[in-house]
């Protein structure tokens, strides 16, 4: 499991620090009005940006409940999310579909968004924050299956290099039934695209 680490905001002053020299470096003057308390605004955004370093993913999804015969996919769709490229420091962003089988237990729909934010709110890659989420998920309730696709818009490649803004990345990844099993897999990417 991931290691938990403190609060962004416990190196405010060190991070404006920062921000304030890399102003000076690209030349220009942090003393003006318009950049005056930039270094304090950006350290605040990057407290809650990357907020899920300080974030236990199985604390996040909480209580789990009988899954009550429960056998068929559950699926929470549509799910949005943000968050920052780990290459270019460049936010991404876009929606992420979760799905699982349950075999004994549950979790709170809004727990799967929740899981999403922990590990999307860090530097990030797409193919990694997929599979974190699934191996996660899979790890916390032993269903008989996870599958996660989330689709993103990389401003690292709308907005410089290659410029093609809304290009969409789309990842994948499954655990257990869902690994082999095509017809549930069809089955998850139709509800998803409805």
């Amino acid at each position: 499991m991931l290691v938990v680490k403190p609060s962004i905001i416990e190196n405010k002053t060190e991070i404006e620090k920062v921000i304030k020299k890399l102003l000076i470096l690209l030349g220009e003057d942090p003393e003006r009005e318009g950049l005056k308390d930039t270094p304090s605004r950006v350290a605040k955004s990057y407290a809650e940006l990357l907020q899920g370093y300080s974030l236990d993913p199985f604390e996040e999804l909480g209580t789990k409940f009988s899954a009550e015969n429960q056998k068929e996919i559950v699926i929470v769709k549509r799910i949005s999310y943000n968050s920052l490229c780990e290459h270019h420091m460049l936010p991404f962003f876009g929606e992420a579909h979760i799905g699982y089988i349950p075999q004994d237990c549950i979790i709170g729909l809004s727990k799967l968004g929740r899981l999403l934010d922990v590990f999307a709110q860090r530097f990030q890659v797409q193919e990694r924050l997929t599979n974190q989420i699934a191996e996660t998920l899979q790890e916390y309730l032993n269903p008989e299956g996870v599958i996660v696709a989330i689709e993103g818009e990389h401003m690292c490649m709308c907005s410089r290099g290659i410029k093609k803004a809304g290009s969409r990345t789309i990842t994948y990844a499954s655990t257990g039934c869902f690994v082999n099993n095509y017809h549930l897999r069809k089955e998850f990417q139709k509800a998803i695209d409805q």
